[in-house]
């Protein structure tokens, strides 16, 4: 706050930080020091006009009458005449105008000494075709020259796209320090210096990075009154970069213990991780999804026979991508903890327009598929997309079992259940709902089920990244991590095209929006087919099934339960000749007898 006063040569403060640590409610201060103590003209700008209003109501009328210094310097808005609306308050020497920065007009309306700029990671990228809000606010200020005082604050987002944790680099970034009750050096708070027990988030204290002795929460209060700011990098001279996390919440707020919590719920969910890291550690989340590096995962193909199903699968999806000249077709095996092998990858070609290529489709259905325990499996599900050539795609589907939706989810009850689907940008869910389809303008109960490919896709990649174990691992009996993704000894062109896109941030009518975007110089049908898979997995409940849907599925097969390692060895085939290419792969296909 000091650097906000007109005493101050600093021009501009950012302030970015977690959640509940005050940030908002520090502006508000300011508004009402400039209003007392140094009168001009002043705007405010929250992410949207409405979000101002609602700024204004809850904030800053209650401040301005409840204190008597405020109250004597802006009249009330119920007197005639007062110069005070909702999102403006006149007061003698000067004005406060609250806007939003989706508001071109508002940014522009009038030139400010001082500028409040809250919540900028929620501003649009482009406001009504004029460019950055940021930029647009900033100008109304350059009248003022030296004088002129500037406060950002925010909560950060995504790091590439982040406009608080860009300012925040371009400052001399300070961190708050405070001393160890025990041995008296001064540090910044890291979350990995909290300790708890595992499950109990009650125990958590901090651990002095010097001394190592454990600090409760009740101390923290002491050791914030004592703390100071420190610049951890050079700056320009005239701004100043504030970071604070959750873990300085003074007490009775966020809590350490709170901060424990939040983390062991967020682990395994990387919408709440991503929560976690913006609001609790108060910085900017770098996303993961980019694709694996085909080689790697081509370097890390196994030796079991391709069309047969390896001991840990448990039972058969398929995914099918629909082209003018063809069908592609994976058949996935799953096993507990989501671990799959790709059993094999067929394409089928044919025009699709015509019914001979779908007779080798049915063909496909029909199989049963041998299993390295000596059994048999069927496919249970199988997804085929009706983006293209959808009334060909509905009129073979409908001769098949389909699933039915309800209160409880998904539910394909008979094997060889067929479902047409259809794929979605909207990341909200895998399968996001049903929908009746029209065929030759009879409706006959037909559903085509919508399909999150973005879900799917950053699920997969995740996947596709996990370490795999090593003989030495695998000895010990050591399981491989839930997700992990088994492949045969296919060719190099199947790997490039499971790895063909990339999530990138790009701006969307203003505002940051994540999309996938496939590499020109590569197909993405491999990646389509392991989409379609993992739906029907998903239909067929692999999302849910409990002990006993395993335990059923492992008696079905005559399973005895192994080590891990035992396992890995009896499953060990003559590693068969690599498949090159898919054209090379659509021959072999050719002499399977099924076919």
């Amino acid at each position: 706050m000091d650097c906000l006063s007109v005493s101050s040569p600093v021009q501009r403060v950012v302030f970015m930080k977690g959640a509940q640590v005050g940030g908002t409610e520090a502006g508000n201060n300011w508004i009402g020091y400039v209003i007392h103590m140094a009168p001009g003209p002043m705007m405010a700008v929250s992410p949207t006009v409405e979000m101002a209003k609602r700024n204004s109501r809850q904030r800053i009328d209650p401040q301005l009458e409840d204190v008597p210094e405020l109250r004597a310097r802006v009249a009330p808005a119920r007197s005639r005449d007062s110069g005070n609306t909702v999102l403006s308050k006149e007061f003698p020497g000067g004005v406060l105008v609250m806007t939003g920065a989706n508001s071109a007009v508002g940014l522009r309306s009038m030139p400010a000494r001082y500028l409040f700029m809250d919540e900028v990671d929620g501003y649009p990228g482009d406001v009504e075709g004029e460019g950055d809000p940021i930029l647009l606010a900033e100008r109304r200020s350059a009248t003022f020259a030296r004088r002129r005082k500037i406060l950002l604050v925010s909560t950060p987002t995504i790091k590439s796209t982040s406009r608080i944790q860009r300012e925040f680099e371009n400052s001399d970034q300070r961190y708050f320090y405070v001393p160890c009750p025990t041995c008296g050096h001064a540090q910044p708070l890291r979350f990995s210096q909290l300790r708890w027990d595992e499950g109990k988030p009650e125990t958590a204290q901090y651990c002095c990075e010097s001394c190592e002795a454990l600090i409760a929460e009740h101390q923290k209060t002491e050791m914030l009154n004592q703390g100071f700011w420190q610049a951890t990098a050079e700056g320009d001279g005239y701004t100043q970069g504030y970071h604070l996390s959750s873990l300085y919440s003074p007490v009775g707020w966020f809590s350490w213990e709170d901060a424990a919590r939040v983390f062991e719920s967020a682990q395994q969910t990387p919408d709440l991780m991503k929560g976690f890291v913006n609001t609790v550690l108060g910085e900017s989340y770098e996303e993961e999804f980019e694709a694996p590096e085909w080689d790697r995962l081509y370097e890390r193909r196994e030796s079991y026979s391709v069309g047969t199903v390896p001991e840990g699968g448990l039972f058969l999806t398929a995914g099918v991508d629909v082209h003018r000249d063809r069908l592609e077709c994976e058949i996935v095996a799953w096993g507990r903890n989501k671990e799959s092998w790709s059993v094999d990858y067929l394409v089928l070609d044919g025009d699709t327009a015509q019914p001979e290529v779908w007779k080798k489709l049915d063909k496909v259905l029909s199989k049963d598929w041998p299993h390295a325990l000596g059994s048999t499996l069927p496919i249970r599900v199988m997804c085929v997309d009706s983006g293209y050539a959808t009334q060909d795609v509905y009129g073979w589907v409908r001769q098949y079992p389909q699933a039915v939706w309800g209160g409880a989810g998904a539910r394909a009850s008979q094997p060889r259940t067929v479902v047409a689907i259809k794929g979605r940008d909207t990341e909200t869910a895998l399968i996001l709902n049903v929908s009746k389809a029209d065929t030759g303008g009879k409706r006959r109960g037909l559903r085509v089920w919508n399909v999150s490919g973005p879900v799917a896709k950053v699920e997969l990649y995740r996947w596709l990244k996990l370490p795999r174990l090593t003989d030495e691992e695998l000895a010990t009996g050591e399981s491989f991590a839930p997700g992990t993704c088994h492949f045969p000894q296919y060719g190099e062109e199947y790997f490039k095209q499971l790895t063909a896109e990339r999530r990138i941030i790009r701006m969307h009518k203003g505002f940051p929006k994540a999309t996938w975007e496939k590499d020109p110089a590569r197909n993405n049908e491999a990646l389509d087919c392991r989409v379609y898979a993992r739906a029907a997995a998903s239909i067929y409940g692999v999302d849910r099934f409990k002990e006993v849907q395993w335990k059923r599925f492992e008696n079905a097969l005559g399973e005895t339960k192994q080590s891990p390692a035992v396992e890995r060895e009896t499953a060990q085939p003559t590693k068969p000749k690599a498949i090159n290419s898919f054209r090379q792969r659509a021959s072999v296909v050719a002499d399977d007898p099924y076919l």
